[in-house]
């Protein structure tokens, strides 16, 4: 199997990443308001705290951006707000021909949209689509959504904008944020879209990135007091974001090291090992044998973790073994019986290959 993961930073690049939000920090707040837990409700002049106002100013001048809003509900309520303020109800949009992503495709029933799909990794369909079928906006995920993709997000919103430069293109960068060189809005998408729970960040709280004039249609309309993120929570963003880059490329170096010792032999049983990003970039490992949920069960026993609680938040230590991602399966459903991904998370490769091992030789 041939898979074309994402390229993650290096742990220079991820470094760089880290001082560059942090001087966004200090271009925004006085040195004694960071030292807070931040302020609560709708302040007047505002309609949210004045933290979270401030928390936004830095995300849009970290992302380069005209605006960026923090949302309740987390990476899935950031797309279907980015849907609702650019795609009228109803309308159509081009997705990459794949399995959706489950919570994405109950956003497409609300809000009435048609999906129109075509094979995002052949430019020339993508080109031929754009010539005879009429659309009112795109949604591109960044990560992968069968074994097989290798599409350039860049080129394909390049493409896009080159013959419609109006039309709303919106990314979801969910498990790419902070381990990739640009989320969508750097590469030229309108707005960019992700749970904070996944880089390190507090629950529930999703963020919109990207053009100001969507941004400001879905703040007019999330006047309650009760839809605001609170000044701490928003603080928390930062604090949870800060330290992601590092800790991710660190996460990255070590998938990087234990599949290459896998495809090494080291373990007999293992027929390959892949990098892939599913939804996050994991290694995908394939055995000789249909042992895959066994391995599992026994894994769980030895202390891996037996799902996602955010898929890398910040209570994701030990590293996870887990059934191949349900959009995975769906392509190929014979990866069910053959094959796990393993998500490092903090731990190292030393670890992983011991608890592998020992959940394959200790199996029911």
């Amino acid at each position: 199997m041939k898979t074309y993961p994402l390229k993650s930073l290096t742990m220079e690049e991820a470094t760089k990443k880290q001082f560059q939000l942090v001087d966004a920090i200090t271009q925004v707040f006085q040195g004694a308001e960071f030292l807070t837990r931040g302020d609560l409700g709708v302040v007047p002049g505002y309609n949210q705290p004045i933290t979270t106002h401030k928390v936004e100013e830095v995300l849009a001048t970290f992302f380069q951006a005209e605006a960026a809003m923090l949302v309740r509900g987390a990476g899935t309520m950031a797309i279907r707000l980015a849907l609702h303020a650019s795609i009228p109800r109803e309308g159509t949009i081009l997705v990459h021909d794949a399995p959706i992503y489950p919570t994405t495709q109950t956003s497409f029933e609300m809000l009435g949209l048609k999906a129109l799909k075509v094979d995002f990794n052949k430019i020339h369909k993508v080109k031929e689509v754009m010539q005879h079928k009429k659309m009112d906006g795109v949604l591109i995920q960044l990560t992968r959504q069968k074994p097989d993709d290798s599409y350039n997000s860049e080129e394909i919103i390049h493409i896009i904008k080159e013959q419609f430069p109006d039309l709303p293109i919106i990314t979801d960068d969910n498990y790419a944020v902070l381990k990739i060189a640009q989320m969508g809005t750097e590469q030229g998408a309108s707005l960019s879209c992700f749970s904070t729970f996944k880089v390190l960040g507090p629950e529930g709280v999703g963020c919109i990135v990207g053009e100001k004039k969507f941004i400001e249609k879905l703040r007019k309309e999330n006047y309650s007091g009760g839809l605001q993120v609170q000044g701490h929570e928003s603080l928390d963003v930062l604090r949870g974001m800060v330290y992601a880059p590092v800790s991710l490329a660190l996460s990255a170096q070590v998938a990087e090291e234990t599949c290459a010792r896998l495809n090494k032999g080291e373990l007999p049983e293992v027929k390959e090992a892949f990098l892939a990003n599913a939804q996050s970039k994991v290694i995908l490992v394939t055995f000789n044998e249909p042992i895959a949920k066994s391995v599992l069960k026994k894994a769980e026993e030895l202390g891996a973790a037996p799902n996602p609680i955010g898929a890398e938040s910040k209570y994701e230590i030990i590293p996870m073994f887990y059934k191949v991602s349900g959009t995975f399966r769906q392509a190929m459903p014979e990866m069910d019986e053959t094959t796990i991904r393993i998500n490092p998370m903090r731990s190292g490769a030393d670890t992983i290959i011991r608890i592998l091992r020992e959940a394959i030789n200790d199996r029911d």
